[in-house]
């Protein structure tokens, strides 16, 4: 399978290119999240856009992982991003299972399958013995998506700024 081109069962996943940039845009718009993600939020939220986008372009150079855009099969709508993170967290790699949401599509279960799709492209594809996701632990909703991913709670640290639980999953 390959990473730049997957599906689920409501979900699309491909590479974003910079036409993604002004529809990513609106993820910085009235979104209670933002305090989550550590973000320099005295930039515009079009840097922001650019910035988020241009970094997984780097990723894909130089990983061939990163988030990839997320569209609706039935309708072809942009609703956010997802992908595998290559991290450093307490200076060990990890492999992060990461996704954002445009606000408009909390709430119906996309970021479950997100999350749920990636870790099944994950065992199947990277060498790896876990899979993590670093998550605020203000973040009620992200950390539901992780137990429901088969996650557990590992250890508490500082990322980005921000006090955050990381949480994991051991291949069996």
């Amino acid at each position: 399978m390959n990473y730049l081109e997957q599906e689920s069962e409501r979900l699309r996943y491909r590479k974003l290119t910079e036409a993604d940039i002004p529809r990513w845009v609106d993820f910085f718009v009235d979104n209670d999240n933002l305090a989550y993600l550590g973000l320099d939020r005295s930039k515009s939220k079009e840097l922001l856009a650019e910035e988020w986008i241009t970094k997984q372009f780097e990723r894909y150079r130089t990983q061939n992982l990163g988030h990839l855009a997320v569209e609706l099969k039935e309708t072809g709508a942009f609703i956010g991003m997802g992908g595998i993170l290559p991290q450093v967290i307490d200076g060990k790699p990890e492999y992060e299972i990461g996704y954002s949401l445009l606000p408009y599509y909390w709430g119906k279960g996309y970021g479950t399958e997100i999350a749920q799709q990636l870790k099944r492209y994950g065992w199947e594809n990277i060498e790896t013995q876990r899979f993590v996701s670093v998550i605020d632990i203000r973040n009620q909703r992200s950390i539901n998506v992780a137990l429901k991913n088969g996650m557990t709670p590992i250890f508490r640290t500082q990322y980005a700024s921000l006090t955050v639980d990381v949480y994991g999953i051991e291949k069996e």
